[in-house]
């Protein structure tokens, strides 16, 4: 394999001697820290050499696990990668374990005493954003003993989560089937795309009832499960006095339950163009009644279109152009000089994904196989890693990092950008209807289906903290119910589709997953400026792209134009929507 294709992780570090002796220096530095125990706010000086202790502590763990996954990832069966990133986990859990007075013994300052510090040390001053929004949740933080109870309490609430991985990806035996050119494969969630995609409906079928019918058998312990992990989040929120588990889970991002509930209530009553979008799948695929395993299989027929590396490199650059020539730059740079590890390989991590360290460039994981699901991935996770780039190069480390609410918006303006370059280049209407049917598959899968499991965490939440247990039965039924609200009367609800929840793992980071919703929606309305070439859309979607984590989800939104905390975003994804279908309609 061409090297050039591959990523050069000597960029982080030149050898294992070098991540090695980060190890020992974070390990010194951690003990420095621990040192300061009972004096970092004692005064002005004390507190400004703690924190930024901290943030070079926090600089090199990133960098040291960041290098690690990478290294293991590259090759999942070399014995020295599994090693290093066996050490890079164990060294943070002794790390966070001695600093677990740090947050607690900042609970000594108060909006006085910070207020007089950085007033008498004006270096402080970087960190008032850090320590106004420690100091809002104040009440929630309590002193180390309770706190690293709190913190083993955490520890042990995971532990459902890793029942259900140990259950679903080590225990269950999944089923073998035949494929329509009889070969054989597993029915099993690796095989979920490729199944649902296939054009024999009674393969599909076959798949949907094997993978649901595995989860079906084993709900019991899945719900055992799922109810201890939510129980964990409702007994947390109110152990640290929050009024409920959605409260917490969004105050850490000042998101306000507003946002939450628009979302639902706002995808709840726009559901139409998705029940428009059911009904004329049916219709288009000869169907006398329709199913959730015929919501995957493409309507127009793929015209077999292999693209080269080179060329998705080119379609890349090209419609991302619009954003300035510094970002084609930046771009190049990744391209030509092995920020991207390209081609599948034995061993190797399958999917795709952006990672950084602070003091690095960013890099990307890709799995290319000239695909045109490819060529939009490629845009994705680089529009991740320039979020990454800007961010980085305009933030301080204590700033630089952002969170899930921000961060699929760089990754899907990206995609939209290709969409719309794509689109305006096609050269046939079978090109155009399978660019408009992907658009409408990513935007039901990302903004409908995500709100929808959205809508069923609530539920049971809900139901948890009014004192009901999470019975298999009852979730079977809300499931039902959610996916009759959404996807309408045509729409058929097999009993086995009761069960989908039972395979979500995501569903285990609680109030989490809205997060893709929201994303879509604030990414579209801003894609939707720039390619229209509203005054200052790209200016102030660049200026979004170097914020980083230096102010609240919210307001950096409102900086590229986009005001979350209201419906309108969303409505106009779902309009979008609309009228894609509509496009759709007019060319097949």
């Amino acid at each position: 394999m061409d090297k050039n294709m591959t990523w050069d992780l000597t960029q982080m570090y030149p050898d294992l001697d070098a991540w090695q002796a980060d190890l020992k220096k974070a390990q010194d530095i951690a003990e420095q820290i621990a040192a300061m125990q009972g004096t970092i706010t004692q005064n002005a000086q004390n507190l400004y050499q703690a924190l930024t202790l901290n943030d070079k502590l926090g600089e090199i763990v990133s960098a040291l696990f960041v290098y690690a996954k990478m290294y293991f990832d590259q090759n999942m069966a070399d014995a020295t990668a599994k090693n290093i990133y066996e050490s890079a986990d164990s060294a943070y859990t002794i790390i966070a374990e001695k600093l677990a007075f740090f947050e607690p013994e900042l609970l000594n300052l108060t909006a006085e005493s910070w207020q007089a510090y950085s007033s008498e040390l004006p270096e402080l001053k970087l960190y008032d954003f850090l320590i106004k929004n420690f100091l809002e949740r104040k009440e929630h933080v309590f002193n180390t003993q309770i706190e690293e109870i709190l913190s083993k309490m955490g520890s042990m609430a995971n532990s459902f989560e890793k029942i259900y991985d140990d259950l679903t990806v080590n225990d269950i035996t999944y089923k073998d089937i035949s494929t329509p050119k009889g070969e054989t494969i597993c029915a099993d969630n690796n095989n979920y795309a490729v199944a649902l995609s296939n054009s024999d409906r009674d393969f599909r079928c076959e798949y949907f009832t094997s993978l649901l019918g595995i989860y079906k058998q084993h709900v019991h312990t899945i719900a055992s499960a799922y109810y201890g992990s939510v129980k964990s989040d409702c007994f947390l929120a109110k152990s640290r006095r929050y009024p409920s588990a959605r409260n917490m889970a969004l105050s850490g991002l000042h998101i306000p339950e507003e946002v939450y509930d628009n979302l639902i209530s706002t995808v709840r009553a726009n559901s139409a163009p998705l029940q428009d979008y059911v009904t004329f799948r049916k219709e288009k695929l000869g169907l006398d009644d329709i199913h959730f395993y015929d919501l995957f299989v493409p309507l127009v027929k793929d015209t077999d279109r292999k693209y080269t590396f080179a060329e998705a490199k080119d379609l890349v650059l090209k419609a991302t152009s619009v954003l300035g020539d510094d970002y084609t730059k930046v771009l190049e740079e990744a391209f030509n000089n092995r920020w991207i590890d390209v081609y599948p390989a034995p061993n190797k991590a399958t999917g795709a994904y952006a990672i950084h360290a602070y003091g690095y460039h960013p890099y990307s994981l890709l799995n290319f196989t000239g695909t045109l699901n490819d060529v939009f991935t490629i845009a994705h996770e680089l529009g991740h890693v320039m979020h990454s780039y800007y961010s980085n190069t305009n933030q301080p480390y204590v700033y630089a990092d952002y969170c899930i609410f921000t961060a699929e918006v760089a990754s899907t303006v990206n995609e939209q950008l290709m969409f719309d370059y794509l689109y305006a280049h096609s050269s046939s209407e079978a090109e155009k209807a399978l660019l408009l049917t992907n658009q409408l598959d990513n935007i039901r899968s990302t903004l409908y289906r995500q709100t929808l499991f959205a809508d069923f965490e609530n539920i049971t939440h809900q139901a948890v903290e009014s004192g009901l247990p999470l019975l298999p039965e009852k979730m079977c039924a809300d499931y039902a119910e959610l996916y009759h609200i959404y996807h309408g009367d045509d729409f058929i609800v097999d009993d086995l589709l009761t069960y989908e929840w039972a395979r979500i793992p995501h569903f285990y980071r609680a109030f989490y997953v809205y997060q893709y919703a929201t994303g879509i929606s604030a990414a579209t309305a801003i894609a939707k400026g720039i390619i229209e070439h509203k005054e200052n859309a790209v200016q102030n979607y660049r200026t979004f792209l170097t914020k980083g984590g230096s102010d609240y989800p919210i307001e950096l939104l409102k900086i590229a134009g986009v005001d979350m905390a209201s419906p309108k975003p969303i409505e106009d994804a779902l309009s979008y929507f609309a009228d894609v279908l509509g496009e759709l309609k007019t060319l097949i």
